[in-house]
């Protein structure tokens, strides 16, 4: 797994490539909470993530609540149809802003 952080709009943007796993869970969420602390709105590209397993969703559930403990905005976008499936099975795409594409997000 890979990340890369941009800005645009405002907005930062981490693009994550790769499986999301218990080997890398721990960097995404050390590298999100790191960009989380610098931005009040955060979007995670999932575009090229194919699988995602529970330290994933941990992690990504740990970066929600700190954005929403610190006021701040968390978006994911880029869903591949794994990553959507294994949201809806956990019943966390209630839980997540979710949009289908990175201009959806910066046009939110």
């Amino acid at each position: 797994m890979n990340t890369a952080t941009r800005t645009s709009k405002g907005i930062t943007i981490v693009d994550v490539t790769g499986n999301i796993d218990f080997g890398n869970s721990r960097t995404l969420r050390k590298t999100l909470l790191e960009s989380l602390k610098d931005t009040h709105w955060l979007a995670i590209n999932l575009i090229e993530v194919k699988y995602i397993d529970s330290s994933g969703l941990a992690s990504l559930l740990e970066v929600l609540k700190e954005a929403r403990g610190t006021q701040k905005r968390l978006a994911l976008f880029g869903l591949t149809v794994a990553v959507r499936e294994v949201l809806q099975l956990t019943r966390l795409n209630g839980i997540f802003e979710i949009h289908e594409t990175e201009e959806e997000v910066l046009n939110a």
